[in-house]
Order: C-alpha cells, then structure tokens, then sequence
C-alpha cells in the first residue's frame, strides 16, 4: 500500500508528544492484524493520560507471538474489533507527534488500519528512538529498545506488552534527550 500522506519523520525532542506501540500476530502489513495498541500523552515530559486496548483479530494467533507477547487467543476473544478501535486510538492522538522505538513498523499498520477500516489518513509527524539511539548512542551493541533501556538502567519487565512498551520507550526517550542536552551544550563551549 502506497501512504503518500504519511507523517514524516523527525530528528527532535518534543517536550508534547504521544508515545504509541502495538502487538500483531505477524510482521508483514496488510497480511497480519494490529492485536494490541497502547498509547501514553505527555505533555511538558510529564505522562498525562494513557491509551490500551486489547483488539480481536480475524486470525488466531500463533504460539510464537503468544510466547513473546503473552497474549493468547482467549484475552482477545471478547476485545473490540479494530473498527471501533482505531476510531477511538486516532481521537486520543490527535495532531501529536507520535514516539516510538522502530516506530516505522507501528506508524505503517496504524497507516494502513486507519485507512482500510476507517478512512482516515495517519500524517502525524513521528520520532524514532531507534534512530536517535543509533546517533546518540552508537557504541551499544545494538539499538533495540530493551539494549537501550539496559543501558540507562531501565526496567525491561513486562517488555513486548504495547503499554509497557510505551512506557520504556518513554523513560528511553527521555534519558537520550538528557544525553543530547548534554552533548549540545559541550560542543557550544
């Protein structure tokens, strides 16, 4: 699928923004569904308000995600549907830029989602922390978001759950814009 209106793709720190991650049984968009989404609003670097639902999806999910995840095929035999979801997930985020860790693989099934199912065109601008970890950070050994968190001393329990992804992700945020400050402010002396 073409996303000509997709949001573009920054390389800043926003003190407003929402943090996004998602579960799907599969990686492959258009292919695998959205089974998980969960969303934190920051305002002034302070968590203001949060977002997580579960979502039913056409296809069961295979023993490989559950196993990641811990989502089973019985947690979501009652959720929503991905209609109703999506509607409610694109009023909370509003016009804010959206952070996230590989966020590109997130932004594309909501891109794809939203549209299919509702009509709606996913353009907010976006921050990957992978990105801003590989600059700021390229000594690690890799930049996924649990290598990340290590690092700065982060609790990684509960990983590979879209809120508590949120959460890490933000904390990982937060820490490599202190580092960034930090790095700015030497190059101007």
């Amino acid at each position: 699928m073409e996303r000509a209106h997709k949001g573009q793709s920054l390389f800043e720190f926003p003190s407003d923004y929402t943090v996004i991650d998602i579960e799907t049984n599969g990686l492959i968009t258009g292919r695998c569904e959205i089974i998980e989404v969960s969303a934190l609003k920051v305002r002034n670097e302070l968590i203001v308000d949060g977002f997580s639902t579960l979502i039913k999806p056409t296809q069961s999910i295979g023993w490989f995600i559950t196993r990641l995840t811990g989502i089973t095929n019985e947690m979501v035999q009652n959720a929503p549907d991905i209609v109703s979801v999506m509607e409610d997930f694109y009023r909370f985020i509003g016009a804010d830029i959206l952070i996230g860790h590989n966020v590109n693989f997130d932004i594309n099934f909501l891109y794809d989602n939203l549209y299919l199912h509702n009509g709606l065109i996913l353009d907010n601008p976006f921050v990957d922390t992978l990105r801003l970890a590989r600059k700021i950070l390229p000594f690690l050994p890799n930049h996924k978001q649990t290598t990340v968190a290590q690092y700065y001393g982060i609790t990684t329990d509960g990983a590979h759950r879209a809120l508590r992804d949120c959460e890490i992700c933000n904390e990982c945020y937060l820490s490599i814009k202190r580092d960034f400050e930090i790095i700015r402010k030497s190059a101007e002396f």
